[in-house]
């Protein structure tokens, strides 16, 4: 039978109240500036195509750990700039694939940096080309997932710290290009992506925020009651590993989105849906609530962990022309 979470009544008022630890900032505050004492060094490299109205470079920066870490940047053709810009992140299992899978932004105008997640991309799309080198990743390339419990007894050892360590080294390389209007930079994402960009937005300043139908949010509800992965991959290690369940959920609270979302404030356009197993739309709506910045939500009542698709992004696009013209 169909699945539905919440009502859309139900969802309007759903804003639970979750405390995050204590030293949350401390410790975040502790990691960027670890991660901030390797220089970015953002190189970039003209890459041919066959597109022959927009440019592609190959750019790599330095992560979490000074690892180095890969993305595309897609332009309009012989833009100069300043542009404005997304920065985008990757579906789980997902890495950056290929430039002309992207041109939805650059054909509207904008500089489009695509973000390959360390040690991802080999569960579905083009692949990934960014090993996760800190956490004993090998040198060869991304592996399958799952990605949720890998370090996950500590914070300090935790994947996800690396990731949204990544995520915000990604914005802080984006605006040393000089194609990249750093005023008018938003972060982008969908499911993972859509989770990391939110987390993004709560640990640096951006200008905007397109978080779709966003995984990592209300995580221990999404545990709970998600049908699939990759929140059941928690559910089956904790099934195994009994005694761990009070460390993991602690980990797990420092990557949470709805604590991320109220120390943003960046305007943020939202989507959910109310028949998504993968993520539940009362995860995204508690994230949703918490948000600390102005905020806009769109809601798909008959579609699935797709969400809105490509009528949402055409609902993004018009979201940032009202923004910033």
């Amino acid at each position: 039978m169909p699945y539905i979470d919440m009502s859309l009544d139900q969802l309007g008022s759903y804003a639970p109240v979750l405390e995050a630890p204590a030293d949350f900032d401390d410790r975040w505050a502790a990691t960027l500036a670890e991660a901030r004492e390797h220089p970015l060094d953002v190189e970039v490299t003209p890459v041919e195509t066959p597109l022959a109205l927009v440019d592609v470079a190959d750019v790599a920066f330095s992560g979490f750990g000074g690892d180095r870490i890969r993305a595309w940047l897609v332009t309009p053709a012989g833009a100069s700039g300043p542009l404005p810009t997304i920065v985008q992140y990757c579906g789980y299992g997902g890495g950056r694939g290929l430039p002309h899978e992207r041109l939805f932004w650059a054909a509207a105008g904008y500089a489009h940096l695509i973000m390959d997640t360390r040690g991802q991309g080999s569960a579905w799309g083009h692949g990934g080309h960014t090993p996760d080198a800190s956490g004993g990743g090998d040198a060869a390339g991304p592996a399958h997932p799952g990605y949720m419990t890998r370090g996950i007894l500590d914070f300090d050892t935790y994947y996800y710290r690396r990731v949204l360590t990544d995520a915000v080294r990604a914005v802080e390389g984006a605006r040393t290009l000089p194609v990249v209007d750093g005023d008018r930079l938003a972060v982008a994402g969908g499911s993972q992506g859509g989770g990391i960009a939110i987390a993004a937005a709560g640990l640096t300043d951006v200008g905007a925020v397109l978080a779709d139908v966003p995984f990592l949010c209300h995580i221990e509800r999404g545990i709970d009651i998600a049908d699939t992965d990759p929140y059941q991959e928690v559910a089956r290690y904790l099934a195994v590993h009994r005694f761990h369940e009070r460390a993991a959920l602690r980990t797990l609270a420092y990557v949470d989105g709805v604590h991320h979302a109220a120390r943003a404030t960046a305007p943020a356009l939202f989507s959910a849906a109310l028949r998504d197993p993968t993520c539940p739309p009362s995860t995204v709506y508690a994230a949703y609530a918490a948000w600390g910045g102005p905020k806009e939500i769109e809601t798909y009542r008959f579609n699935a962990h797709e969400g809105g698709d490509g009528y949402q992004q055409e609902r993004q696009a018009r979201f940032l022309t009202e923004l910033w013209g």
